[in-house]
């Protein structure tokens, strides 16, 4: 064996041991609402902590540096392997089928939020509590947080860090040292979950309701405590806070950081990406309410405009909290919600999505073509503000819309083969490689009417849209495993 497959296998134990940590809270939860999951929670984090320590030890004293393409294997391998420990409180807690707690543990991992349980009113709390545990987790990445901690083992995680990280300006760090920038990240993504946390409690949670929701809220995963999600609270105030947080976790993180070090609101105004955001969710705000008040689905203007804010906020951010069924609205607004999942939020945050940042660049390139047309000589550079962008950082961008589009074609089509129609199909792999939960058709409340097969193609649609596509199909490529 290798050192650098040693060095793997070390890195995937610490990173199972480090997982197995998030029982203990449930575990909490179990104690003291008594729901009778203890002992298997026990037993799940026993299994868990002992695997990572089997993998772990005999490769303990290994120091090597990683290259980007071990990055790549690792991300992949162990998002694989957290899905595969995930479902075990789902499976042996809430007795439903392998496939469903498989699905149902990625798309908590990869914050889509998409699901195949009902009755969350009745469930057990330390299972709702791991629910919402594991978006929290999978919205920053847990490998983000073990980066933090890597040159303890004398690890260099850059090369994790660049396969992890979310948008196109995978090569930028907020702080000189990659501990540094990992850190300020999960301090960052702490605060503001406590925050979340206080607010929703504020506005009338329950203090078990807003711990969980500030979980799902800031990692714009979407699991809920309720079946009817936000309109089991009838409270506007509720929604605002979830708006509010939505949009925040919705934001690069960077520009958190730049924020919060200079103690300044006007960084959110500054940055062009952020900026482009907030107009555009805006602008899709004022035609969705206005289309739901002129159709008279709402009673009045109001009315429109609270349901509106929260449906777009919610999709565009790739949360995919309900407030209203929204496939049911009239005219085209349930296709233009859909379409707008493809945006997503900023790189450099835990939504889903094409990213802002990619979509400008797109639109700019495709206006440079024009310009190109009528002065094919000219020298045209594409900039975000002040700042002139790579060619090669454009040709990146071509090339993850071109694999986007294609993925996202064939597994439309596998999905189809399972059995479901037209329009849920597209909604489903929408939905699940855009990381956002709710659909349209058969799809548009959960996916338990989906067929086995169908759930595994969204679980693989869920994994390479979390992980951008390319850190997945790299490893596909022959040249990935030459020396």
């Amino acid at each position: 064996m290798g050192r650098r497959s040693k060095t793997v296998i070390q890195i995937t134990g610490f990173l199972c041991i480090t997982f197995s940590l998030t029982m203990l809270a449930p575990l909490l939860v179990s104690l003291w609402y008594d729901d009778g999951e203890v002992w298997r929670l026990l037993a799940e984090f026993s299994a868990m902590l002992g695997c990572g320590f089997l993998l772990w030890l005999p490769f303990r004293r290994r120091r090597y540096e990683l290259r980007r393409r071990d990055g790549f294997f690792v991300v992949t391998i162990f998002w694989t392997l957290l899905s595969l420990l995930g479902l075990a409180p789902l499976y042996f807690g809430l007795h439903i089928s392998f496939v469903d707690a498989l699905f149902e543990s990625v798309s908590g991992l990869t914050t889509t939020g998409a699901t195949v349980l009902s009755g969350l009113d009745d469930m057990p709390r330390s299972i709702l509590f791991f629910r919402s545990e594991l978006q929290w987790f999978g919205g920053m990445g847990l490998i983000v947080l073990a980066v933090a901690v890597m040159p303890m083992l004398g690890i260099g995680g850059m090369s994790v860090y660049r396969a992890e990280a979310p948008g196109p300006m995978k090569e930028e760090k907020m702080t000189p040292r990659l501990a540094s920038t990992a850190r300020s990240l999960w301090f960052l993504y702490l605060g503001l979950t406590v925050a979340c946390a206080l607010a929703f409690w504020y506005a009338g949670m329950s203090p078990f309701d807003a711990i969980c929701h500030s979980l799902s809220t800031l990692s714009t995963g979407g699991f809920s405590t309720h079946d009817a999600s936000f309109a089991w609270f009838h409270s506007p105030a509720i929604e605002m806070v979830a708006v509010v947080f939505m949009v925040l976790g919705s934001f690069n993180f960077s520009v958190h950081y730049l924020a919060w070090r200079n103690l300044s609101l006007m960084e959110y105004i500054r940055d062009r990406e952020a900026r482009t955001f907030l107009l555009l969710v805006l602008g899709l705000v004022i035609l969705t309410s206005l289309v739901l008040y002129l159709s008279g689905e709402m009673q009045n203007l109001l009315q429109s405009a609270r349901g509106a804010t929260f449906e777009v906020v919610s999709v565009i951010t790739s949360t995919g909290f309900g407030l209203d069924n929204f496939s049911r609205w009239p005219m085209f607004l349930p296709a233009l919600l859909m379409i707008i999942s493809f945006v997503g939020g900023c790189g450099g945050s835990t939504a889903g999505g094409i990213k802002v940042m990619r979509v400008m660049l797109l639109a700019k390139l495709g206006y440079r073509e024009l310009k190109l047309l009528m002065h094919p000589r000219g020298v045209f550079p594409i900039k975000i503000g002040t700042r002139t962008i790579r060619e090669d950082t454009l040709q990146a961008v071509w090339g993850f819309f071109a694999v986007y589009m294609l993925t996202f074609v064939v597994l439309m089509l596998l999905i189809m083969m399972s059995g479901l129609d037209q329009l849920s199909a597209f909604a489903a792999i929408t939905t699940c490689m855009n990381n956002m939960g709710p659909g349209l058709g058969v799809v548009s409340q959960s996916f338990a009417h989906v067929s086995d097969a169908g759930k595994v193609v969204g679980v693989v649609a869920m994994l390479v849209g979390r992980l951008e596509i390319f850190t997945v199909l790299v490893l596909f490529h022959p040249a990935f495993w030459r020396n």
